[in-house]
């Protein structure tokens, strides 16, 4: 045998704030079941370029708990132009603008010869469980010297905790609760009296 039975829908916004709270929270934990993430590694990877980095692959664990942050393996190596590219494509970060100069002091004193390789340690995924070898192309691949190394070394690092600041600020984003609210409009999603989807 066949029944109806009718239920009231409420929009969003008729729910009263504890059901809201509720709804958004059920919201931020499946919003993000998708690779959010790939639009943000796309620009890292070409302002990287920009600076003289190759980024091969991209890691990253956060947000909030200890030993998150990102890393990167890939290469480095000069690239001319690169303050001004940066300057360019990303006129406001003044991060940015830090490590593409002190990169490229350090080439300069060097003769643009450095070359880098980093690859990740694979314990954690941050600046600091990294491998990085420095050469210098003009000494026939050897080692450079510690303080020059270390220089660059802090310098990709840096870069690194950029490379993080700018996952999180994405993830806030789309977790806030002003892009969940939009994405429950733009979806006309409406709801029981307690908050469940209809």
């Amino acid at each position: 045998m066949t029944r109806t039975i009718e239920i009231e829908a409420y929009e969003f916004g008729e729910l009263d704030d504890g059901t809201k709270e509720r709804v958004r929270e059920r919201f931020r934990q499946t919003s993000l079941d998708y690779t959010w993430w790939n639009h943000v590694y796309d620009d890292i990877k070409h302002v990287g370029k920009i600076i003289g980095i190759k980024i091969d692959e991209i890691y990253f664990t956060g947000f909030g708990d200890q030993g998150d942050g990102a890393c990167f393996e890939g290469s480095y190596g000069y690239a001319k132009g690169s303050v001004k590219g940066i300057a360019a494509y990303a006129p406001q970060d003044v991060e940015l603008h830090r490590i593409a100069r002190g990169l490229q002091a350090i080439q300069r004193q060097r003769f643009y010869g450095l070359y880098a390789r980093v690859r990740p340690s694979y314990q954690y995924m941050h600046k600091n469980c990294t491998c990085m070898d420095v050469y210098d192309h003009r000494k026939y691949g050897t080692v450079c010297d510690l303080d020059v190394e270390n220089s660059i070394k802090e310098l990709l690092r840096d870069f690194m905790c950029w490379m993080y600041k700018r996952l999180e600020t994405e993830y806030e984003y789309l977790t806030s609760d002003a892009c969940i609210e939009e994405f429950i409009s733009s979806n006309d999603c409406v709801f029981t009296a307690n908050g469940k989807l209809l």
